[in-house]
């Protein structure tokens, strides 16, 4: 899968770093100063290097735990992020790092335990729940073979009381989750999407039917779940399309471990959306009733309203109210 890996100098010999290295025996090794020389510079082909990416071992020295976006709240008004990697090993159409970011290449930064501390001191400052969300610039899960980050932080979370832990993915990578006792302050988040959008547009990502038995496993295990319905796609049947959809998701749901449930259409900043259309200018999401006439591009007002308020409509015959949380991200 990984055919070079670039590792700086100052975590070439970190023990994560030997250990990656043994994994991918045959890949290429290639040292260098800072990450940076090889995630940032400008003439790069984002789509191009998709095909096969490379994998980049770093060390972080700040921002390990950031304020999350308004729109990553599921109850609390203490939300963080934290991105112990970069980039994701799925092709999603409507993702916004590919906007973002101009490399494919993966960045996992190797020093975990300054995430710790950064986690631990965040959480013991404030006196009320406290959500960290892993995945918002990469998927929590599908690199956890690789990486060992979540299987790392999970001890940390059990003894912080007041902080819960987000992981939000699309993978099945749940073995290891599987292997220890569940936690209750730990939500694992599964982004869905129905099974023909997902096949038209989620490259790579495992099919909508191995996420809800992954879904599945996880629950009878004990774990609290959340389901993530962001980006909702227009299409010309979409309310026949969802209604199905959510009636398929929750046949599955043990509405007891159902932590919570986001809600949000397909939206972007303008600037991403601009490098993606670039990228990908054949793809028909983005010929869709789209409205730039905002920083971030989304529906039409009109249409994004109706969409929500139909898709809102149909999950409260599913579950309850309060495990509702509605995504805006428009300024």
């Amino acid at each position: 899968m990984i055919e070079a890996i670039y590792i700086e100098q100052s975590v070439f010999d970190h023990p994560r770093s030997k250990a990656i290295r043994s994994r991918f025996s045959q890949a290429r090794v290639i040292e260098c100063q800072r990450y940076s020389e090889v995630f940032n510079p400008k003439a790069q082909n984002f789509r191009l290097q998709k095909r096969q990416p490379s994998l980049i071992l770093a060390e972080k020295f700040k921002h390990f735990v950031l304020e999350a976006p308004l729109s990553y709240s599921i109850g609390s008004q203490r939300n963080y992020y934290f991105s112990h990697m970069l980039n994701c090993i799925y092709d999603c159409r409507y993702c916004f790092l590919q906007g973002m970011y101009r490399s494919a290449n993966y960045v996992l930064f190797v020093n975990y335990e300054a995430f710790d501390a950064a986690i631990e001191e965040t959480a013991c400052q404030v006196d009320e729940p406290a959500y960290f969300f892993s995945g918002y610039d990469c998927d929590s899960l599908a690199l956890e073979p690789v990486t060992g980050f979540i299987k790392h932080v999970l001890p940390l979370f059990r003894k912080l009381d007041n902080a819960w832990l987000e992981l939000r993915t699309k993978s099945t990578q749940i073995r290891g989750l599987l292997d220890v006792e569940a936690m209750s302050n730990c939500i694992v988040a599964f982004s869905l999407t129905p099974e023909i959008l997902a096949e038209a547009i989620e490259h790579k990502a495992p099919p909508l039917a191995k996420r809800l038995d992954a879904l599945e496993k996880l629950q009878r295990a004990g774990w609290p779940i959340g389901l993530r319905f962001d980006p909702v796609i227009y299409c010309d049947n979409y309310q026949l399309l969802y209604e199905a959809f959510f009636e398929q998701v929750f046949a599955r749901i043990d509405l007891q471990l159902l932590h919570s449930v986001s809600l949000g259409v397909f939206r972007v900043p303008q600037a991403y959306y601009r490098n993606m259309v670039k990228l990908y200018p054949e793809e028909k999401l983005f010929a869709g009733p789209l409205s730039a006439s905002q920083p971030v591009v989304s529906y039409e007002t009109a249409l994004e309203r109706e969409m929500l308020t139909f898709c809102r409509t149909k999950l409260l015959q599913l579950m309850p109210a309060n495990k509702l949380f509605m995504c805006h991200d428009h300024n």
